[in-house]
């Protein structure tokens, strides 16, 4: 398997492993408390940056606040007065509806209608006449009657409270707190997770009876936090389900509609297919526990308020309670019903159920869908993908930014889905969760994928060009450090004469010192810049190959192209060298091409990464030869060979080298043909038939041609040697099974 994909395999793992993780808590299996707290932060933050902000007049908060306690008594007030309060906002400011958020479950014990009815059982119970006079004028003075009969008839929204625990057993006997939105039969019929309270804290019989409305006010639905973010619409209870105070109040306000659950598909009654609620001309969007998200239109006072004293002193403004929508509440110090929320910790309880009415009429509430889990699921898993696929191949700088966007995208799509659609999108765990994968991705990168990146350039930094230490360091797999075999090419260079030179500066250690670090450092540029690998420098000499540790098809055009330019960077530094008296130099390079073993090779107390063979004593050898046939740069017919087909030579010999039975071709690299000089092109031709007239042993011819070629413009030591050589056979004849070999009997 390619190391890439090995490396792919290992972040995708990353990713799966920290997708799964996160899965746990999207799936609900094992939530988080800090990923839910995020998503909150990240929920109200929403919520306070595109609530409208303003007042809505169509809501009024009928207000008991230390004015009217001031004005009217402490509170409660008699229920007389309440009666008053009543009346007065239907006869004289025609409002449309009033909900109560309060209960009244105990008898008001400052009305006098009681008092006389227990005198008249009790004291004066013998005197003539008193209990036959006082009944009815006991009923005329009973507040709770009072108060009922001002409910009686008109658009009143009782209210209730149910109270949390385990559900118990419903007594037949004892009445229900309200009229029910859905009877038993209906209720049954739906497969949803409705809030099962325990017990109910209800009205006064009278009151109960006094109004065909009423809806509970308590909220249920509190996040750990404690923050009212949703609020159910209906409770279950005694199997029927009961309406919340808001959602009374606002199908009182309507025209009393019936309501419908509506599900996707329609028949499928499940709380996961639970869409809306359905109530006349309006629609709500709730979850599967027929919550609704509250719609919050402001912070405190993001309604009218009008206190209570004013009604009843008939002072208020008309205007403001024309046909309005009601909530009698109280924001008197003490009385106060305070509830944390997304747009303030100590927010009046009774805005809440205003707010709920205000989005609802004006279509402003947001819901979570039934596939928000599924969403969540889905936009971890890409994310998940798509940084793994990432990271192997750009900068984890890179990453980072393409992180930080997609974190960008994800939330102005989340608020783009919020404002436009009304649809509540995951935003706060997917930017945890974008933030996790890339911390866990560069953490694996920088222990695991940039040691093996460090110890590469450990190993390789001083020897192998900086962009081939990048390529090894990005695809670790593709390098070894185990011995292999494989086709390389291996140079040779050595300074002629060194130690003649070496000398000259026996006194000057230091200088010496210098001298070589100013010529091996352009040398090592060449190669590196051809990637080369430095294997070792031996004194003046180097040893360099092509095809390791990363493979290199052009190794031997590469190793070609340096050897030609190592003599013209030695050239490059005559004239510092002569300023500074040192001694103009002049190297040799040989070049062999083969079958080589590479790897880290030595003994149990030092190893190095290195090349053995035939092949690399071959080269060796040919660069000794440099000096014996004038040249800078000598190659192998096998680097021949396997260089650029277009590149011209001229053939030097057929010689055996010390230590090789075989005899090899020796060629001098000439470089492209297209840039030689013509007439040196036609001395190669004429090289090259004086060579097959010199194997052939036509020795007058040869010698002719040879010295032709050495009277031309294109003189060449070879022409000399190969002068010599015919001189030599003529006095001593090779025989007639000669192959045209040359033997080298020193190194």
């Amino acid at each position: 398997m390619a190391a890439s994909t090995v490396r792919m395999l290992f972040r995708l793992g990353i990713s799966a492993f920290v997708f799964l993780v996160f899965m746990l808590h999207t799936s609900r299996l094992w939530p988080s408390t800090l990923l839910t707290t995020i998503e909150n932060v990240t929920y109200d933050s929403r919520v306070r940056l595109t609530m409208p902000g303003t007042v809505d007049p169509r809501v009024v908060i009928i207000d008991i606040d230390d004015k009217s306690l001031a004005a009217e008594g402490q509170f409660p007030w008699p229920r007389d007065k309440l009666a008053k309060l009543v009346t007065t906002l239907f006869d004289t400011y025609k409002i449309r509806v009033i909900g109560f958020d309060m209960t009244f479950p105990e008898p008001d014990r400052t009305s006098a209608g009681p008092l006389l009815q227990r005198l008249a059982e009790g004291p004066l119970a013998d005197l003539p006449g008193y209990a036959e006079r006082v009944t009815p004028l006991a009923e005329q003075l009973d507040n709770d009657r009072i108060f009922a009969d001002a409910l009686r008839g008109r658009p009143v929204v009782a209210g209730y409270a149910f109270l949390p625990g385990i559900p118990q057993p419903i007594d037949a006997s004892v009445p229900l707190p309200g009229p029910a939105l859905f009877d038993r039969s209906t209720a049954s019929q739906y497969a949803v997770d409705f809030f099962r309270p325990a017990t109910v804290v209800a009205n006064l019989p009278a009151l109960r009876e006094a109004t065909s409305y009423a809806g509970f006010f308590d909220i249920p639905s509190l996040d750990d936090d404690g923050i009212a973010r949703d609020v159910p619409l209906v409770q279950l209870y005694g199997g029927q389900v009961f309406p919340s105070l808001a959602f009374e109040v606002l199908r009182v306000a309507a025209g009393y509609p019936g309501a419908q659950l509506e599900f996707e598909p329609a028949e499928a009654r499940l709380g996961l297919n639970l869409e809306r609620v359905r109530f006349g001309d309006h629609v709500i969007p709730v979850d599967q526990q027929v919550a609704l998200m509250v719609p919050y239109r402001g912070r405190e006072r993001s309604f009218p308020y009008i206190p209570a004293t004013d009604v009843l002193q008939q002072k208020a403004d008309p205007g403001a309670l024309a046909g309005a929508i009601a909530f009698l509440g109280t924001s008197a110090a003490g009385l106060k019903d305070l509830r944390a929320t997304p747009v303030g910790a100590g927010y009046p309880g009774v805005e809440v159920h205003a707010n709920i009415v205000s989005g609802v009429l004006d279509g402003r509430v947001k819901q979570r869908a039934p596939y928000y889990g599924g969403m969540e699921a889905v936009i971890l898993l890409v994310l998940a993908v798509l940084l793994a696929w990432l990271f192997p191949k750009f900068s984890p700088l890179y990453v980072l930014s393409i992180a930080l966007g997609l974190i960008a995208a994800g939330v102005a799509t989340a608020f783009y889905a919020w404002s436009s659609a009304n649809i509540v999108m995951p935003m706060g765990v997917p930017i945890v969760f974008t933030l996790v994968v890339f911390l866990a991705q560069l953490l694996y990168g920088y222990f695991v994928e940039a040691r093996r990146s460090r110890d590469i350039s450990r190993r390789f930094g001083e020897y192998v060009p900086p962009e081939i230490v990048e390529e090894m360091a990005a695809n670790p797999g593709a390098v070894s450090m185990e011995g292999k075999s494989k086709e390389m090419t291996v140079l040779f260079s050595d300074v002629r004469g060194f130690t003649t030179i070496s000398e000259q500066f026996k006194d000057k250690p230091q200088e010496l010192s210098e001298l070589m670090n100013q010529f091996l450092t352009p040398l090592t540029k060449v190669i590196q810049k051809h990637r080369g690998t430095i294997d070792k420098y031996m004194g003046d000499a180097i040893m360099a190959f092509w095809g390791a540790p990363l493979d290199d098809p052009k190794h031997a055009e590469n190793a070609l192209v340096a050897a030609l330019e190592l003599p013209k960077a030695i050239r490059a530094l005559d004239a510092e060298f002569a300023k500074r008296g040192w001694p103009s130099l002049k190297i040799g390079v040989g070049l062999s091409t083969g079958n080589m073993r590479v790897g880290n090779m030595g003994s149990e107390f030092r190893r190095a990464y290195t090349v053995m063979g035939d092949p690399v004593n071959l080269g060796a050898r040919i660069e000794g030869l440099t000096k014996e046939y004038g040249v800078a740069v000598i190659c192998s017919e096998f680097t021949r060979n396997a260089g650029p087909a277009d590149w011209s030579y001229r053939e030097l010999d057929q010689v055996k080298v010390v230590g090789k039975d075989q005899p090899v071709s020796i060629y001098e690299p000439m470089g492209s043909k297209d840039q030689l000089d013509p007439q040196l092109r036609q001395d190669l031709a004429r090289h090259r038939g004086a060579l097959k007239l010199y194997r052939s042993q036509h020795w007058e011819q040869a010698e002719a041609e040879f010295f032709s070629l050495s009277r031309g413009a294109h003189k060449h030591r070879v022409y000399e040697l190969m002068l010599e050589r015919i001189a030599h056979y003529r006095k001593n004849p090779p025989g007639p099974k000669w192959d045209g070999v040359w033997t080298f009997t020193t190194k």
